[in-house]
């Protein structure tokens, strides 16, 4: 490409706004040209009003930003959203009909009948729903939920190789997740919260819409059952899964792993810039994956597993660790719109 794709980010002052700047920041397609916050930033730099937590510096070219409104008057072909589910529904439909290709982090229409949710490696396929959607010239793409990313990037190689009937999960869930200011520390320090408002819902739907098949009258969801429990522990970033599956074919660990091991994708196969090589790592590590050593694989983008062994009750059992604001959030919207791209869903924008 000779020059770069301008975009947006609305919400950009918040954990995962600020995680879309700093991924953008050196981004080889696309180019941030604009950001948005609420009306108390409006009108300001981006660096006077922004409460930088990312342990990469904030980029000195989005420090010297002024922050806009977030109403769709950009005329830009691409924005990602960052919005809390508040204010992200609507806006997101204005900034669609007027012609932008919204790719969002919200969960306002991720379960809309014709709005893809998509993790590029598992249904890449289903970002052609975008294109029965009745705007003009937009649309509007979802990223699944942060923990529903990690479960089903380690769900995809088994569910090709052996089928999958049923799936137990518990997660152990980052601090991070909860947003900006986040978790109080004397609920977080020395404590397990045993509970996420609306995160077990999502945990058990989303998944079966990802894994489902996309036919003439949407996406047919998928046959399996799924059971979650979710809790906030004092970790800042990294979702950690404990997962039991029970398959169609019997597997053991060692299948298992090589299936994981051999796992590519088309992100992988079109040389997407945000696509992991591989997508997911297996550790062999009695003690892995952990949050502090193993979120950061494939630049955050990658999913560890390990502690891969037989389960008593439904056959296999293992642990899972994805970063959920990179892989679980902004680099998840990244890569989708690199899919969208290369697959010409984003009207008037050349394929790399």
């Amino acid at each position: 490409m000779t020059a770069r794709i301008p975009v947006a980010v609305l919400g950009a002052t918040g954990s995962v706004g600020q995680r879309f700047v700093s991924l953008l920041a050196a981004h080889p397609w696309f180019e941030l040209v604009a950001m948005t916050a609420s009306d108390r930033s409006a009108g300001k730099r981006y660096g006077d009003v922004v409460e930088w937590v990312l342990e990469t510096p904030l980029p000195s070219a989005a420090a010297r930003m002024v922050v806009q409104q977030t109403e769709p008057v950009l005329g830009l072909p691409l924005v990602f959203s960052a919005l809390d589910a508040a204010v992200a529904g609507e806006a997101e439909t204005a900034f669609a009909a007027a012609g932008a290709v919204v790719v969002s982090n919200a969960r306002s229409h991720r379960m809309d009948r014709d709005v893809p949710l998509v993790v590029p490696e598992v249904n890449p396929d289903h970002v052609e729903l975008a294109r029965r959607q009745t705007f003009s010239r937009g649309a509007i793409l979802t990223n699944p939920n942060c923990s529903t990313i990690g479960l089903v990037l380690a769900l995809k190689p088994l569910a090709d190789a052996f089928g999958l009937r049923r799936v137990a999960v518990t997660t152990l869930q980052a601090l991070s997740g909860a947003g900006l200011p986040g978790v109080p520390s004397m609920r977080a320090v020395d404590n397990v919260v045993p509970f996420i408002g609306g995160e077990e819902d999502k945990l058990e739907r989303e998944p079966l819409k990802i894994l489902g098949r996309l036919g003439p009258d949407g996406v047919e969801p998928a046959a399996i059952a799924i059971s979650a429990q979710c809790t906030r522990v004092a970790v800042l970033d990294g979702h950690t899964e404990c997962v039991s599956v029970e398959t169609v074919e019997p597997v053991d660990p060692a299948a298992a792993t090589a299936a994981w091991r051999a796992w590519a994708s088309e992100p992988q196969r079109l040389g997407l810039p945000s696509a992991p090589r591989p997508v997911v790592v297996v550790t062999e590590a009695a003690d892995r994956p952990q949050p502090r050593l193993d979120r950061s694989a494939g630049g955050g983008m990658a999913v560890t597993v390990g502690r891969v062994r037989p389960c008593p009750v439904l056959g296999l059992k293992f642990v899972t660790l994805s970063h959920n604001t990179v892989r679980g959030a902004a680099g998840g919207s990244i890569l989708l719109a690199e899919l969208a791209v290369a697959r010409g869903v984003v009207p008037g924008v050349e394929k790399p």
